[in-house]
This record gives C-alpha cells, structure tokens and sequence, in this order.
C-alpha cells in the first residue's frame, strides 16, 4: 500500500512549525536577560564584606533591553548590589550611540555606585567623541579606572576596586598575534596585602592575572562564544578562536578567581543563540 496522500503536507507543516518555533524562541532569547551567580570565597577577604554584592554589567554594545533597557535595569535594581562593575563596550563602534549608553548609566548609578573600564570598541570610536563621552559618564557619577584602583571601605575594613584599559585603548592594535598584557601594570595596582577586584575587559589574560595575584578578576569581550553549543560551549572568541578557552562562567587557579560575562549585546554579528544576554551577580564571601 502506498502512503496516505495527506502526509507529506502534515510533515511539512510540522517542520514549519517547529521553524517558526525556533525562530521566536531565537528572538526571544536575543533579548531576555539571564541573571547568573556566583559565590566567591576568600579566606583573604574581611569579614565586613561577607556577603558584599557585585553586579557585573558587561559589552552592552548600545542594546536596548526593553524600552529605555527598563528590563535590565529592574534586573539590576532587583539583585540589591552594592557596586555595579562594568568591563568595557558599552558602546560600538560600529553603531556608536552615547545616548542610549548615558541613559542606562544614568539610572544604573541610581541604583549603586559604578565602576568602569574601557573595552576594545572605546578604542574604535574617534578620541573627542570617547573623551566626550567620558566625560558626561564622569558627570553622571561613574566612576572610570584608568589603571587605577580605590579603597572601598566598609564597617571599619577595606578592599581594593582596580581597573585596567583594554590593551588597545592607549595604541591602536593593527596586526600581528593581538594585543598583550604583562603584570607589571596590574601589581602596581595591588595593595601589600588585602582583597582586591580587578575590572579588565580581555578574560585571554587568566594567566597574568593569575601571576599578579589578583584575588578576583571581572572580564567580558567574548560574548559567551557568541553561539554556545550544548555540553560544549562557546563557539567563537575574538583572540582565542574556535572553542574558547575562557568564554563563560568561573575560571580559579590558586587564589585567583575570575569570572567572565557573556555579554548583553552584539557587534559584528547580530544575533545570539543559546546564549542569552547575561547579567552576573557576584557574591562574595570568607573562607569558612
């Protein structure tokens, strides 16, 4: 007997569906944040800054997550951090638009207070527009770490906040094997002893930081691998190429931990998948 003559148009709406399935459920996750934890223990950090709260905010790329970015930013005020932490490319390049990048900074240092490092797309854009730039987030309160580093104090006890630029903020990068990182701009961050948060765009450089002895390190730029692929991972990171070593999540050799953001927005190519815009919360706490 042969097939029944109406199942092939039934499999082939079926497939349809099951495409137009994907299809939003793609959309959909291009632009629902996904809030991601992570405790970091310590037994060299105080016992005032048990439980201290960091939300890290990384490559916005000019995203509008929600009218105005009102979706991100009541993620952000829902997570009660005491400092937000954000590691570069809040603008592009490509696309550059201050505007959209001020008005979410402007309401994310309502809710606590902001540090900054530049990432590689603050390079991109022309020098006046960044400086321009700079300065109206330094009107706003956000604070921008040009390898530097502050005390944060708390109930009589202290940490260290430090931030590089990305490498190739101060020299354009134009060939080559990429840009590169040595410890010496990062030690003479670090206090004799004591806690300390580095902000620094590029995760690449796990190993110097592990060198440095940084205790915690913030890093974003891959975007998660862009496509992350079940029970592999990320597919693609800029300066690390197919199946990146760092792309996501907690990375900890010896004392150092560093966590590295998937991102919240897109550059070069503009859609994610299986990689929602990520939103990280940092916890940290003493070694028991």
């Amino acid at each position: 007997m042969g097939k029944h003559p109406r199942a092939k148009p039934r499999i082939l709406w079926l497939l349809a569906l099951f495409l137009l399935l994907f299809l939003l459920w793609v959309a959909w996750s291009n632009v629902a944040p996904q809030l991601t934890t992570h405790t970091v223990i310590s037994e060299r950090l105080p016992a005032a800054f048990d439980g201290y709260r960091i939300a890290h905010v990384s490559d916005l790329h000019n995203a509008e997550i929600g009218k105005e970015n009102a979706k991100l930013l009541s993620l952000l005020k829902n997570v009660s951090p005491d400092v937000i932490a954000i590691t570069g490319d809040t603008v592009d390049c490509r696309r550059t638009d201050v505007d959209v990048a001020l008005a979410f900074l402007g309401e994310a240092v309502k809710i606590a207070p902001c540090f900054y490092v530049t990432g590689n797309h603050e390079t991109g854009i022309n020098k006046k527009a960044y400086a321009d730039y700079e300065a109206a987030m330094t009107a706003l309160g956000v604070t921008v770490l040009h390898g530097q580093a502050i005390t944060i104090d708390r109930e009589g006890a202290s940490i260290t906040m430090a931030g590089i630029d990305d490498p190739t903020f101060n020299r354009r990068y134009t060939g080559g094997k990429g840009p590169s990182l040595t410890t010496d701009g990062i030690q003479g961050l670090l206090p004799a002893d004591g806690f300390t948060v580095l902000l620094s765009h590029r995760p690449e450089f796990f190993e110097t930081y592990v060198s440095a002895g940084v205790d915690l390190v913030l890093a974003g730029h891959v975007h998660g691998g862009q496509f992350r692929l079940p029970f592999v991972g990320g597919l693609y990171g800029p300066n690390q190429g197919i199946l990146p070593t760092y792309d996501a999540g907690l990375y900890t050799e010896g004392r150092t931990n560093m966590i590295v953001s998937r991102g919240l927005g897109n550059s070069s190519f503009p859609i994610r998948f299986n990689n929602r815009p990520n939103l990280v919360l940092v916890e940290l706490a003493c070694s028991p």
